[in-house]
């Protein structure tokens, strides 16, 4: 049996791998071409965006409407330092200082409005998204509502595939430890969570930490990869498109998350010449998810690796105990 298991780990291990050498190649023989990696570098943007939401809303129950601010924050913090010092090293500085001030500017925003439930807690982060784009707004660090333009170039297929499989890891993990199933039980019941001694507040202020985090790299990924940035574009629309990421894969769903994504991002890229109707259809795509899938597409369920190699070993008739 513990055999078996290795052996799972190591399918997940190939997995990775795999796409990561696959991708890789096929981007360096050009079939992936340069208008592709854009379509490409979006869908790990957003899948790392929305896991960071997926993380509060999906599993500690928190409705945020203020996540692009947290990315902005990440961008604007890489771009101001690598227009500066132009290097890697200079790349990881802006990272490390967007994620510090994300992390103060979320536990800023989360200790006292994270008592609220609902509506009201999204129009509180909602207010929180706004501010900071207006704060980025009338900074002539950022320069203002021209934004920041010519910005170095860091972000590629390794770089942007290490911090997916990071976030898809930490998102797991985050489950499937002790605390998220502490996290999923004030999810559903926080007055029941909160009487079985789970610290309730503790635990809604570092989810929402950890989810703010992965936006704000997302925001580094993005600024390192489309050169421009400018405050309009991390108002409340790009939060919603986060949101409509996590509610189409399923609130809680990894696997969900990352098909939602990938259908979202390519849906995007047919309707880019079409902007006014693009939001239409994403308006029309919710309404009818809502009303025969309210769960999403796989709701709270994964497509586990482990279950399809065990099943194709019983099918081979090789399974020991």
């Amino acid at each position: 049996m513990k055999q078996m298991f290795e052996q799972f780990s190591w399918v997940k291990i190939l997995l990775v791998l795999g796409v990561y050498a696959l991708v890789y190649v096929l981007i360096e023989i050009d079939v992936i071409n340069a208008y592709y990696q854009i379509t490409l570098v979006k869908v790990g943007i957003t899948l790392i965006g929305a896991l960071g939401l997926n993380m509060i809303l999906g599993i500690s129950g928190q409705f945020s409407l203020g996540h692009a601010g947290f990315m902005a924050i990440g961008a604007y913090s890489v771009a101001i330092v690598t227009l500066a010092y132009p290097s890697l090293f200079g790349w990881v500085v802006g990272l490390l200082i967007g994620i510090v001030i994300t992390t103060i500017v979320g536990l800023f925003i989360a200790i006292p409005t994270l008592r609220l439930r609902g509506d009201y807690l999204a129009i509180a982060t909602l207010g929180t998204g706004e501010i900071i784009r207006i704060v980025l707004l009338n900074l002539k660090i950022t320069n203002g509502a021209a934004g920041l333009s010519s910005i170095p170039k860091f972000t590629d297929w390794t770089l942007l595939y290490v911090f997916i499989v990071i976030a898809l890891l930490f998102m797991a993990h985050i489950k499937y430890s002790r605390f998220g199933r502490a996290a999923l039980s004030v999810k559903d019941d926080e007055i029941a969570a909160e009487a079985m001694g789970i610290q309730v507040t503790k635990i809604k202020v570092m989810i929402f930490i950890f989810g703010a985090i992965f936006a704000s790299i997302a925001g580094a990924l993005y600024a390192s990869f489309f050169y421009v940035i400018k405050p309009e574009a991390f108002g409340i629309s790009k939060s919603i498109e986060f949101l409509m990421v996590v509610v189409l894969g399923g609130m809680g769903s990894i696997s969900g998350t990352i098909a939602a994504a990938v259908v979202m991002e390519l849906l995007t890229t047919l309707l880019q010449t079409l902007a006014q109707v693009r939001m239409i259809v994403y308006a029309l795509v919710l309404i009818v998810l809502m009303i025969y899938r309210p769960q999403g597409l796989l709701g709270t369920k994964e497509i586990s690796i482990n279950k399809l190699f065990r099943r194709k070993v019983k099918a081979d008739g090789n399974t020991t105990n």
